[in-house]
């Protein structure tokens, strides 16, 4: 999904993480805004992500239990910035806010993610 929408992950640092995906054909819904659901795949693959970075992949490995999204300000064209942090990060689940922004910097989406960590048998 992530080559197919072209998202691109551009920045990472100790507790946050950072992707870009463009406003195009392939992310707007018929109107010619961005898809609500373009939105969330966004979000939700920066919060998985961002998980899978924090567990040791030998011992464990994350999976999303639930994600929601408000959807702030339309978006018509150029390429959004997502950027997760992490609310909590348990033993067993993981919380994870997603802001994304239009390319002028207005909030235009917020998601949570919350990811369960699964040992691996």
């Amino acid at each position: 999904m992530t080559d197919f929408l072209d998202i691109k992950f551009t920045a990472i640092g100790e507790d946050y993480l950072e992707a870009t995906m463009p406003v195009d054909s392939r992310t707007k819904q018929p109107l010619g805004l961005l898809h609500g659901g373009a939105n969330v795949v966004l979000a939700e693959t920066l919060g998985s992500v961002a998980a899978t970075l924090t567990v040791d992949k030998e011992k464990q490995y994350c999976v999303g239990l639930e994600i929601n999204a408000n959807h702030l300000a339309a978006v018509k064209e150029g390429i959004v910035r997502g950027i997760t942090k992490p609310i909590h990060l348990g033993k067993k689940t993981q919380v994870w806010e997603i802001k994304i922004y239009t390319e002028e910097g207005k909030l235009s989406c917020i998601s949570r993610i919350t990811m369960a960590v699964i040992d691996r048998k």
